[in-house]
């Protein structure tokens, strides 16, 4: 058994709605493309805690919560992407206490690393609103976990689709998490802009990245090196949280990127060599967006390969669309503002 961990959310199935692209099969890919593989059996089990109310109510008001039950009992959604069932509000629950359970075993150094699969997703989810697809926010619950448990500096990297508005909305005047996002643009939720770099303390700790609409690889690994690399060298995070949406694959239904399994695999084989090098290894990563099924699997199979430190896979290869050099303009549009 390795010291890798992973968090599956038990029970899931009962959030659900027909023909909604966040739907329990997402987990399920994944879970048996890992099963078939033999990585399932090599990795830890992570179960899930309870939220405390002091770490809940830092970062979701208890006019959300309050909100939340209202809509269920109404049988409602939140927004019109957003549904609820009966059962929404104690599965969101028990993702975030997955994700906070798998991130609190990595900072202790119980577990070398993991993948917490939450489901439902959580960085669209700001203090006051469920909104794309999110209900609670887990990766940001997660990290208010480990400042309760002493953390001084934490990074949260969002590689989604889409821009985490909800985390950066929740961390966007404090200094003890920085947020770094790289998503399409123009996309939902329209925010992300790189002028928008933090507030208060938290001013000069907000990275935004947007790149235009069939960006793929080759962007992503520039802005790596480029721009997120010397972004995390500064801050010096004591641990790093990865929001990874799989929906920046070219299969991907819901957006206009062209990514590969291939290029996800070099980015988070970085990354785990970064944080050997400058976290003592904390690293951990929660599931956010991806609505391919064979990309969902392949990706987070690869994800897990590199973090047991075995070889990997692309077994989608490249897409058929090459990609738009147009990220160039982009990218350097940003490092022309950070100075780097």
């Amino acid at each position: 058994m390795s010291n890798v961990g992973i968090y599956y959310p038990l029970g899931h199935q009962a959030h659900q709605e027909p023909d909604h692209p966040e739907r329990p099969e997402r987990v399920e890919a994944i879970k048996d493309r890992l099963l078939a593989d033999g990585i399932w059996t090599a990795i830890q089990q992570t179960q899930p805690v309870p939220v405390p109310d002091s770490v809940f109510f830092a970062i979701h008001t208890p006019a959300h919560l309050q909100r939340l039950e209202a809509i269920i009992a109404a049988g409602g959604r939140s927004d019109e992407d957003t549904y609820l069932t009966p059962s929404s509000l104690d599965i969101a629950r028990n993702s975030a206490g997955g994700a906070i359970a798998l991130t609190n075993a990595v900072w202790v150094r119980e577990l070398a690393t993991g993948f917490a699969l939450c489901r439902p997703p959580g960085h669209h989810a700001t203090p006051e609103e469920a909104m794309g697809f999110c209900i609670l926010n887990n990766i940001a619950l997660a990290a208010q976990s480990l400042i309760e448990h002493g953390a001084k500096r934490l990074a949260i990297l969002d590689l989604d689709l889409h821009h985490g508005n909800g985390t950066q909305d929740i961390f966007y005047r404090r200094n003890d998490v920085a947020f770094i996002s790289i998503h399409e643009s123009p996309l939902y939720p329209g925010t992300g802009a790189p002028e928008e770099m933090g507030e208060a303390d938290g001013l000069g700790l907000t990275l935004n990245i947007p790149l235009p609409p069939f960006s793929g690889d080759a962007a992503r690994d520039a802005a790596l090196k480029e721009l997120i690399f010397p972004f995390l060298n500064r801050y010096e995070p004591e641990i790093l949280l990865v929001s990874l949406g799989l929906d920046a694959h070219w299969r991907d239904p819901l957006g206009y990127q062209v990514a590969s399994t291939t290029g996800y695999a070099q980015i988070l084989d970085q990354l785990n060599q970064w944080a050997g090098e400058m976290t003592d290894g904390r690293l951990a990563l929660f599931l956010e967006g991806g609505y391919d099924l064979d990309a969902v699997g392949d990706i987070a199979a690869a994800a897990f390969n590199i973090l047991l430190g075995n070889q990997w896979e692309d077994r989608l290869g490249p897409g058929e669309r090459p990609e738009s050099p147009r990220w160039e303009v982009a990218l350097k549009r940003v490092k022309n503002l950070w100075r780097f």
